[in-house]
């Protein structure tokens, strides 16, 4: 099952492009800030260099469970770069940002390329080892769905024990995002997706290899580990997707497993509500009353991990749905923020570091 790959790109990032299109569009704008983990001010003045122009937003396709429309952005196509950097990215120009090299394009090119190229060859092993055992591919989805948080976590652990480093909004979003996965994980082996030995070997074995790999990958090129974990994401998405329509009077009349209904039901839902970077907390609050209705919400937590790896694409552009106060997550201005230490990948850290000590910033 190959991950088909349509957008563009612009200012050196990546730029949403729908994909997954089905029937009538109904979309909301995800306001994803420039900083990392604001600290709001009480008394601090508007500054319009946080206006509502300056965020990235990303558009996303809301599900409707009568025609069933989930939309997933992806990057744009490695073959194919537009003319017009700015294309894309609401409708404004950011003159912050300066325009990618002919090297660097080339480079996010080549990045974007391996990726696909590693993706495209995982799904062809999979579908051949899972045509038709469904939960044992789903087991083997999900173990290695949640690594690529790990690793994450693990390089920015690392970065903020040298001072590099001081976001803490990534860190409560990607734990979010392995907190949901490993849910989907539980469900699947409830469902006996981890029945055989061979499945287990296998799965666990390749989440070891892709640890590292993520983890090296991350720390020489954030951009290119997130978009890898987007054709990742994408691939459960649409596994899962095709899965549903082509099972859904079945699963209608299977009961939904324990752990789904207390992951989405019961008790305190704010990990739930914090990998959901494209929507304010609480606005999605699904109801489980059958096993359609558990695979049905895989499915868009997967849309939303594809958005929020999107997103991370853009240097800085995360932030945790739960950091806007009340009522400002359509305000034209977010807030006032202090600076934090920052840097994109090791390279610039040791750079930045040299350059600018810790002790020098105070």
């Amino acid at each position: 099952m190959a991950v088909s790959i349509s957008s563009s790109m612009a200012s050196g990032v990546l730029a949403p492009a729908p994909f997954f299109k089905k029937g009538k569009d109904l979309r909301f704008s995800s306001l994803l800030c420039n900083s990392g983990s604001p600290i709001r001010l009480s008394n601090c003045a508007s500054n319009p260099r946080f206006s509502r122009k300056r965020l990235f937003q990303v558009q996303a396709t809301m599900l409707q469970e009568d025609d069933e429309k989930v939309l997933v952005e992806k990057s744009f196509d490695p073959k194919s770069f537009p003319e017009k950097e700015q294309e894309g990215i609401s409708g404004s120009s950011n003159d912050d940002s300066p325009s990618p090299s002919g090297f660097e394009k080339w480079i996010i090119k080549l990045e974007q390329s391996v990726n696909i190229l590693l993706t495209d060859s995982v799904i062809k092993i999979l579908d051949t080892l899972y045509h038709d055992r469904h939960y044992a591919r789903f087991y083997v989805l999900e173990t290695i769905a949640r690594v690529p948080y790990f690793a994450f976590m693990s390089v920015l652990h690392m970065y903020e024990s040298f001072g590099w480093w001081r976001r803490a909004d990534y860190l409560k979003v990607h734990f979010a995002e392995s907190w949901n996965e490993m849910h989907h994980l539980l469900i699947m082996e409830e469902l006996g997706g981890n029945a055989w030995w061979f499945d287990r070997f296998l799965a666990q074995h390749i989440a070891v290899f892709y640890y590292f790999m993520t983890a090296f990958m991350y720390a020489l090129s954030p951009r290119m580990a997130y978009h890898f974990s987007e054709c990742v994401e994408s691939h459960a998405f649409e596994t899962y997707d095709k899965f549903i329509k082509s099972q859904r009077e079945e699963l209608k009349r299977l009961p939904a497993p324990a752990v789904a209904v207390r992951y989405y039901t019961e008790g305190d839902l704010y990990l739930f509500d914090e990998f959901q970077t494209s929507r304010p907390p609480n606005s999605r609050r699904p109801k489980i009353e059958n096993l359609y209705d558990v695979f049905l919400n895989i499915r868009d937590d997967e849309a939303e991990h594809c958005k929020t790896m999107k997103a991370c694409q853009t240097h800085g552009n995360l932030r945790s749905p739960h950091s806007y106060a009340d009522g400002s997550w359509e305000d034209d201005d977010p807030g006032c923020v202090l600076p934090e230490a920052d840097c994109e990948g090791i390279v610039d850290c040791i750079k930045k570091s040299v350059r600018d000590p810790p002790a020098n910033k105070r």
